[in-house]
């Protein structure tokens, strides 16, 4: 082997690491890690939609290695956010093990709530479709069955409006995301009051599918 560390013929060696794997896999490892927490904090802040140049220089990598490791943005939004969407599996079926279905979907929509003012990605999140092989799909189609299950029997309960759907949650979302956006700042708190009123809105006496124009 020549000066330098490498050998003949002007090749360099690859380096390994104390477990035995080389350098440049653990390099690409490091890499993977960093990008994983830069989208979870850049998509918590601007939305799903922020631009994945934010997440890369967060992450101190170029763009191409971003894409290198992940080669579309659900792919990297279902492995940034596949703790967020086991939360939201575990809190559905937490809700739907209450012997009150009501007081299930009554705790359900405070936290999702509560999540999606720590998360402004979280609005986003539950509408979306993952890669089908990714463990976050398979976690959002439980969440879902989970879900629509409560709603039936808050319903057959004759608490729950009968005209509420599972589609209206992201609805709720979307609303409580523009109050968490708009009071972030001021009254930081203020989607608690907003919840509750839309809680009381989904009360059965209140059944009456709004007027299209």
């Amino acid at each position: 082997m020549s000066d330098g560390g490498r050998p003949a013929g002007g090749i360099p060696a690859v380096v390994a690491d104390a477990g035995g794997s080389p350098s440049l896999r653990a390099d690409a490892e490091r890499n993977r890690e960093r990008i994983l927490a830069a989208a979870q904090e850049v998509f918590a802040e601007w939305g799903l939609n922020a631009a994945l140049e934010k997440v890369a220089r967060r992450a101190g990598v170029g763009i191409a290695t971003l894409y290198r490791r992940f080669p579309t943005r659900a792919n990297l939004i279902a492995a940034s956010f596949e703790r967020r969407m086991a939360d939201y599996a575990a809190a559905a079926h937490h809700a739907l093990d209450n012997p009150d279905p009501w007081a299930g979907f009554c705790w359900l929509v405070n936290k999702i709530c509560a999540m999606q003012a720590a998360d402004a990605g979280l609005k986003d999140l539950l509408t979306m479709r993952f890669p089908t092989s990714s463990s976050a799909e398979e976690l959002r189609k439980r969440a879902l069955e989970d879900l629509e299950q409560l709603i039936k029997q808050a319903q057959n309960q004759g608490a729950l409006r009968s005209d509420f759907v599972s589609s209206d949650v992201p609805m709720l979302l979307f609303a409580n995301a523009g109050v968490v956006t708009a009071t972030r700042d001021n009254a930081p708190d203020t989607w608690r009051r907003f919840t509750a009123y839309m809680i009381d809105a989904f009360r059965a006496e209140h059944s009456r599918r709004p007027q299209e124009s």
